[in-house]
């Protein structure tokens, strides 16, 4: 069978469950014609209207606690998560075992495909909430046969010692998490380039996939490969590094559709422009996402040889449609603004700020210097580097070093005020 065929039967698996019980796509469903399933993945496309998160919040407000995108009697659920909350309010996301079980067989696929093998040992140096990604990762390791190393509840320098004590092949956390454990390590006289550390498995924010930033952290952990992946908790894991080209996220497409669209009209694009990843999830069935708009912006193209059906995502997850900012006519999207500041070992922690002054949207920036190079030259070489790229000046102002929060969950650099 072949992929288009395998995700076919997938789809209308979840769609024959949601006609019986999904009060949220019923009528969706119904009123598109696809009551008895879709003849074709294009059919469905054309004939599937677009959930958005907008629909998800309304619904989720008007039926608490936990909306109608509910198959099964809610007894039935075994799991809760919840959405970050970083574009509202947070969302309670529910699973039944099977579905978690379809969330685990994803994230292992990202464990083997990474190249972690069995009897390995994994490090996971975050506190356990209700956030989806620290738990899927962590019992897919198990799964996948790695030893896995909890580490909340400790500081970093803490966490630092649990890692030259175990001798783990294998991290898992942000990449703004990474770079902040080698800012401890420098500060403790700790030399990280002598861990055992060999692969870096980041998420949660883009940078695992910008080349500035990989390669700061690769050389900051003595070499050990950094892995981007990408997830959300309404659909689950989604992509992960190509070992070969780091550069491209796969896209694990034996459990999603994917599509990418023209955030403004909806309609499909061509490979090689940038558009909206558009998810249905093929396995998920308690709480099922049809033609979800995720908000992530991306590159679709095609990798030689392979089904074109198989696309892969170049540069990652370059930004979200509803966080890129215009400043004099110049699009600034977080993921650019970033990789500009790695690309200087110097400088830690920032916050950009974007402001409106006499009716011009204007941004600055506010970071923390660690090197030893004086504050104000390090301030004016960051300045001439953003005017460069971005042929804007941007001014940047260089604060005292722990000023600025730390994170270690997704990062939240950026504020707009009006």
């Amino acid at each position: 069978m072949g992929l288009a065929e395998q995700q076919l039967a997938s789809l209308n698996t979840a769609v024959a469950i949601a006609v019986k019980g999904n009060a949220f796509y019923q009528s969706k469903i119904a009123d598109c014609g696809g009551s008895k399933g879709f003849d074709s993945l294009d059919a469905f496309s054309e004939k599937m209207p677009f959930t958005t998160k907008r629909e998800l919040a309304e619904d989720y407000g008007a039926n608490p606690p936990y909306g109608s995108n509910l198959s099964y009697d809610l007894k039935d659920y075994t799991r809760l998560h919840q959405t970050s909350g970083t574009t509202g309010r947070p969302m309670a996301w529910l699973d039944t075992p099977e579905s978690w079980s379809w969330i685990i067989d994803s994230w292992a696929y990202i464990w083997r495909a990474c190249g972690a093998k069995a009897g390995e040992t994994a490090i996971f140096p975050f506190s356990f909430g209700p956030f989806i990604g620290f738990w899927a990762a962590f019992e897919a390791a198990s799964k996948v046969d790695l030893r896995c190393i909890p580490l909340g509840g400790q500081q970093s320098f803490e966490r630092l010692q649990m890692i030259f004590r175990h001798e783990p092949q294998w991290l898992c956390c942000t990449p703004t998490y990474a770079l902040h454990l080698m800012n401890v390590a420098e500060r403790e006289n700790v030399d990280l380039t002598k861990c055992s550390v060999r692969g870096i498995i980041v998420g949660g924010e883009p940078g695992g996939s910008v080349a500035e930033v990989r390669s700061r952290i690769e050389e900051g952990w003595g070499g050990a490969r950094v892995f981007d992946h990408h997830g959300m908790t309404e659909v689950g894991p989604v992509t992960y590094s190509d070992k070969e080209i780091p550069k491209l996220l796969r896209i694990i497409h034996e459990a999603y559709y994917a599509e990418v669209v023209e955030p403004e009209m909806g309609r499909s694009i061509d490979f090689g422009n940038i558009g909206e990843l558009v998810l249905t999830t093929l396995g998920r069935n308690g709480s099922p996402l049809f033609r979800y708009r995720t908000g992530d912006l991306v590159k679709p193209v095609q990798v030689e040889g392979e089904d074109p059906r198989a696309f892969a995502l170049e540069g990652g997850i370059i930004g979200r449609a509803d966080d890129m900012v215009v400043v004099r006519g110049i699009n600034l999207y977080p993921s650019a603004v970033d990789a500009v500041i790695r690309s200087f070992e110097g400088f830690g922690e920032y916050q950009v700020s974007i402001s409106k002054q006499d009716s011009m949207v204007q941004a600055s920036i506010r970071v923390e210097n660690i090197s030893d190079v004086e504050d104000e030259l390090m301030r004016m070489k960051l300045q001439k580097r953003l005017r460069e790229v971005f042929a804007l000046r941007i001014p940047v102002n260089v604060v005292e070093l722990g000023t600025l929060p730390q994170f270690e969950m997704k990062a939240k650099r950026w504020s707009v005020s009006d």
